[in-house]
């Protein structure tokens, strides 16, 4: 909402940041419940004043609430909407949602980690682990890739086999997930 407070946090980040998103073919687009006047006030405001100054992103009004609805994050009764993020691929498809209620801001690493590992799963048909980050390594998307993936994160490390209570044997993780336990 405009002339609210994480709001422009939240703007001002991802204005700062929009070569990133240009080189990896990003564009992003911020889109409000306020009228194209109240944005347009509030970009001409200087931060000093509770306006975002000059932003590098097109913020689009959504005064009758249909996009925000459409994308199930407006709330009728106050007639605002939740901080949703959405990645759109370049062939239309929804790849991510991030909504978060209205007292977080969204981060634009996070934004940017996303966008990298969609484009590397498109690229080399591989997926992305837990905290995956740009140059690093994917991994197969089977058993057998995910075992791989383990042992090169965690080595062979030794691990208890508590399958049943009272009995105690080491097993290493490759050996575990081997026998598909």
């Amino acid at each position: 909402m405009a002339w609210t407070f994480v709001c422009p946090t939240e703007i001002v980040a991802f204005s700062d940041t929009t070569a990133q998103f240009s080189s990896r073919g990003a564009q992003v687009i911020i889109c409000s419940t306020d009228s194209e006047y109240s944005l347009l006030a509030w970009r001409n405001a200087a931060q000093k004043d509770g306006g975002l100054g000059p932003v590098n992103i097109p913020l689009l009004s959504d005064k009758n609430h249909q996009i925000s609805r459409d994308y199930g994050v407006l709330i009728e009764e106050e007639g605002i909407a939740l901080r949703g993020m959405f990645l759109i691929d370049p062939h239309g498809i929804l790849r991510q949602i991030t909504i978060n209620d209205l007292p977080v801001g969204r981060s634009v690493e996070e934004s940017l980690r996303l966008i990298d590992a969609f484009q590397f799963v498109e690229k080399y048909g591989e997926v992305c682990p837990a905290n995956w980050q740009k140059g690093q390594e994917g991994m197969k998307a089977t058993k057998d890739g995910y075992a791989a993936f383990m042992e090169n994160k965690t080595g062979d490390v030794p691990m208890a086999d508590q399958s049943s209570p009272g009995v105690s044997s080491t097993k290493t993780l490759k050996q575990a997930l081997t026998n598909g336990h």
